[in-house]
């Protein structure tokens, strides 16, 4: 059965969600896009959370372009703040559009798929914003580090830490992509990019040209494409196998406490590195075989 996914993403951040968003994309096999929302971030690439969404839209608008889809998502604008305190919301295009999307599907008897992999401020304002349509939402979020880990920090989930809050604390139903030691195994290198990439039409092309731009020309060096990860557990679950968990409490430091009294939330406990990537890469070739 056709998976229906909402893709929330601060795509503009580095270049790890450009490749997570083409993913989503060519993959109408398994998983319906039916829309991307622009998450906000704020780092060397952007003054705040306005400005990193602002640019992120332009990015996602930019990524499918490349991809020259007949009939691509729509794009909505994201939260222009971070949530200013626990249980306040920030309304957005996004947050609005994903709450009507929760009881549409609410009232369909159909659960509705977020991968979020950025900041989750606009997944959070939804789920504050209808708690009751929230029931038929299922969000993968690829932040934190493992619960088992000896601190929870990592960029998305310190971006705001009141919307990370909500998405443990909530009840929905939750998958938990960690960071550390579990996408991080997602790493590939300026001749595989090039090699199985850089053929591909325009998309492979900017891809590879952004790959680049990021890695180091070390020998043997590297780079994690950490966000692929949740977009692979939508595709196949398979790849990214997870275990039951209660879901843990975030605390002021950064770190995990932990309760077994709470509701139980599943966790990706590794990736099946060459299986997703492999597919990523069929699938950019059959979209744009390359050329001689």
């Amino acid at each position: 059965m056709l998976q229906h996914v909402i893709l929330d993403t601060d795509t503009a951040n580095e270049i790890d969600d450009q490749f997570a968003l083409a993913f989503a994309a060519l993959s109408p096999d398994r998983i319906s896009l039916d829309a991307v929302y622009a998450a906000p971030f704020e780092n060397q690439r952007a003054t705040g959370p306005e400005d990193g969404m602002l640019k992120s839209c332009e990015e996602i608008h930019r990524v499918l372009g490349r991809l020259g889809l007949s009939q691509p998502p729509p794009v909505l604008a994201g939260s222009r703040s971070w949530m200013p305190s626990a249980g306040v919301p920030v309304p957005s295009r996004a947050a609005e559009d994903l709450a009507q999307r929760s009881r549409a599907a609410a009232r369909a008897g159909l659960r509705l798929l977020v991968v979020a992999i950025g900041a989750p401020t606009n997944v959070a304002s939804a789920i504050l914003s209808d708690p009751a349509a929230a029931a038929s939402l299922t969000v993968a979020w690829l932040g934190a580090a493992p619960t088992t880990w000896h601190t929870a920090d990592d960029f998305n989930l310190r971006q705001d830490l009141h919307a990370s809050r909500v998405l443990f604390n909530s009840g929905v139903d939750l998958v938990h992509v960690p960071t550390f030691n579990v996408t991080e195994h997602l790493r590939t290198t300026v001749p595989e990019i090039d090699a199985q990439v850089r053929p591909r039409g325009s998309i492979g092309a900017y891809l590879a040209d952004i790959f680049h731009e990021a890695v180091s020309h070390q020998p043997g060096a590297s780079r994690v494409l950490w966000d692929v990860g949740a977009v692979a557990w939508s595709i196949d679950p398979a790849w990214a196998p997870t275990v039951l968990v209660h879901s843990p409490i975030l605390n002021d430091d950064l770190t995990w406490s932990h309760d077994p009294r709470r509701h139980l939330i599943r966790e990706v406990l590794s990736v099946d590195r060459d299986a997703i990537f492999g597919d990523f890469f069929a699938k950019l070739s059959r979209h744009a075989p390359a050329t001689a």
